[in-house]
């Protein structure tokens, strides 16, 4: 079981409505829209996709880790590497 699965449907939500803006962004694009207001709306996603990613990073963490770290072994170690990486990817974002 993953760490979001309390949470599944609230993600499902959360990215349908980001989908939703996605599609708004290319009606916006085909319509000619001015450019800020589409800056303004690509901004809007883009936090909502990083709320959505640090939403599962803090459920990975608490979980995933946590359980591996409390088992031990190797298995810690690659999940508390993998959860660094992840958290280097969002930042690089």
């Amino acid at each position: 079981m993953h760490g979001y699965s309390a949470d599944k449907q609230a993600y499902l939500t959360r990215l349908r409505r980001i989908e939703g803006q996605i599609r708004g962004l290319q009606r916006m694009v085909d319509d000619d829209a001015y450019c800020i207001d589409v800056l303004t709306q690509v901004s809007a996603a883009t936090r909502a996709l990083q709320a959505v990613a640090l939403g599962l990073l803090e459920e990975h963490i608490s979980h995933c880790v946590a359980d591996a770290i409390n088992t031990g072994g190797p298995e810690a170690d690659a999940k508390v590497k993998e959860a660094s990486a992840a958290i280097a990817r969002l930042v690089r974002s």
